[in-house]
């Protein structure tokens, strides 16, 4: 029996890290995430991958797919549309601590990058996450549980209820800044109809689709850098989305780190289909 349930009232994906994400309907769940999520990033010429720290305006990026092609769009320059299916060009490259190989989108995606992004010195090249690239999550939070992810920060999906943004925007109000968006932080699975961070405190979450019960573990709380503070409509950051969260979302378990959502990944239910609207129940850990 489940201790809670709410209800999917958004789902999120962003094929290439950093970048600007795709509000979505509906989403096949795959042993890495949600399909296509985080399947590209963007890598210097050493291979380093690349985020909004180092670089703000590239949450203009906009990307966008169908069946074929992955399609690049952002301000100033002609949109680039990129074949899903390009002979295999494997490159090193490395995403925090993991060194795998990608598969390179090619020279025109690169000049396009390098157009846009427009880093003096700088050159940069469009990576996909490779068929023969296996990049597990950390075992010290998955209890030994070998999971998958691709170009996450570490973990299959991520998991917001919806009333902690409202309460954030509470706080933000009575300070006197303006609201945010979910976008700020980027989560996989937004949760109506639970208390604010009521994911902190689960183990399981069990997703009802048609085709039956999917179940992620929630693992990890998200700890989260700079990148909230970035406006992603001006690219502009500043210090008041972290700030306003610092004094009640710090948490010892992950050092003192500022938390927002949930980092989880896939139990069961690989193949089936995530949709808003479908109820989600929870179970709490008691670890």
């Amino acid at each position: 029996m489940a201790d809670c349930a709410g209800v999917i009232a958004q789902l999120f994906i962003y094929p290439i890290k950093s970048c600007a994400g795709i509000e979505v309907t509906q989403a096949q769940l795959t042993a890495t995430g949600l399909s296509m999520d985080r399947e590209w990033m963007i890598v210097d010429q050493d291979g380093m991958f690349l985020t909004q720290r180092q670089i703000p305006h590239m949450v203009w990026i906009t990307p966008a797919l169908t069946p074929t092609a992955l399609t690049l769009s952002a301000p100033g320059v002609a949109p680039l549309s990129i074949a899903l299916e390009l002979p295999s060009s494997p490159k090193t490259v490395t995403v925090w601590r993991d060194t795998l190989i990608g598969d390179d989108q090619g020279d025109e995606a690169a000049q396009w990058l390098d157009s846009y992004l427009a880093v003096p010195g700088k050159h940069y090249r469009l990576i996909r996450f490779s068929k023969q690239a296996r990049r597990l999550s950390a075992l010290d939070w998955t209890k030994g549980v070998e999971a998958v992810n691709k170009f996450s920060d570490g973990f299959a999906v991520q998991v917001v209820t919806q009333s902690a943004l409202d309460e954030l925007n509470t706080r933000l109000r009575t300070q006197g800044h303006e609201a945010v968006s979910m976008s700020r932080f980027r989560p996989n699975i937004v949760l109506a109809q639970l208390e604010a961070h009521t994911e902190d405190h689960l183990g399981e979450l069990t997703i009802q689709t048609t085709q039956g019960s999917a179940q992620l573990h929630l693992v990890k709380p998200c700890p989260r850098c700079a990148i909230p503070d970035i406006n992603p409509e001006t690219a502009i950051s500043s210090p008041e989305i972290n700030d306003t969260l610092r004094p009640y979302r710090t948490l010892a378990r992950v050092n003192g780190a500022i938390c927002f959502g949930m980092n989880g990944i896939v139990h069961e239910g690989v193949g089936q289909i995530i949709a808003v609207g479908q109820m989600a129940e929870g179970n709490f850990s008691f670890d």
